[in-house]
């Protein structure tokens, strides 16, 4: 056989595998399409809880409606999307059909890296300084800011601060946060941070009776260097219990009061 045939044929053969896969395709389609939806799968990407499966066919049931009995492609997976996206606790929710007949939906849950507490009003932040409340299924062992919060946030708030100087705080809080998250020893160590009334962050370590005045969150790195060295040079020699407070916030002083 000639060079140039046996390519063709090869090339030709090529084509008609191409063309049966098209085919098989579109038949599988229009066999999926013809489908009655007979359920939601859920898959989590993630191990929070705040949302569960069940929370995922209330959603659907009250935001979508009935989509159990309906052809497969005519479920509207952008609305089914939409839906779960607007809730609170979920950052990102994808969905599609398979050929088993179900909706299935992957969820990605927002991951708060601090929660805070004012009077009965609680709420986390996400690393990107996004607010939303706080879940009744689970609640994240991440670091509690109280007290005087200036931050404007009623009850079942989600979104981002509401002015430019509470951005900015929430901004600052959040790399403190992760600051204490990365050093493990305060992390380990402070077990509370309230905001007082001048605005200034009081750090409650789990052991002693020391309080320090940490002053605000802008230039956190310097005033942990300053608690570590109380630690290190100032306890030593004046024992546990000596001092009350240690105010940390003025550069280059640590200010001890019994």
């Amino acid at each position: 056989m000639k060079k140039g045939l046996r390519i063709t044929l090869i090339a030709a053969a090529f084509c008609l595998l191409g063309l049966v896969c098209i085919v098989i395709h579109r038949m599988n389609e229009r066999r999926v399409g013809q489908l009655t939806c007979a359920g939601v799968k859920v898959e989590f990407t993630d191990d929070f809880n705040f949302v569960t499966a069940k929370d995922v066919e209330g959603y659907l049931n009250k935001g979508y409606g009935s989509y159990i009995g309906q052809r497969l492609d005519s479920v509207d997976l952008r609305k089914v999307e939409s839906v779960l996206d607007n809730k609170s606790a979920i950052l990102k929710a994808e969905a599609y059909t398979t050929p088993d007949g179900y909706l299935n939906v992957r969820i990605r849950q927002r991951e708060p890296v601090v929660r805070f507490q004012k009077d009965n009003n609680g709420y986390y932040a996400d690393e990107k300084g996004f607010l939303f409340p706080l879940q009744r299924n689970y609640t994240s062992m991440v670091p509690i800011i109280d007290g005087a919060l200036p931050l404007n946030v009623e009850r079942g708030y989600k979104g981002e601060p509401k002015t430019d100087m509470e951005k900015q705080w929430l901004s600052e809080v959040i790399q403190l946060v992760n600051f204490m998250q990365d050093s493990r020893i305060w992390a380990e160590n402070i077990c509370q941070i309230t905001v007082k009334d001048n605005g200034d962050l009081l750090m409650i370590p789990r052991q002693g009776k020391e309080r320090f005045i940490f002053g605000l969150p802008s230039g956190f790195e310097s005033k942990f260097d300053r608690m570590g060295r109380y630690y290190t040079t100032i306890l030593p020699e004046k024992g546990a219990g000596y001092y009350s407070t240690v105010n940390v916030k003025y550069n280059g002083q640590i200010v001890c009061r019994k």
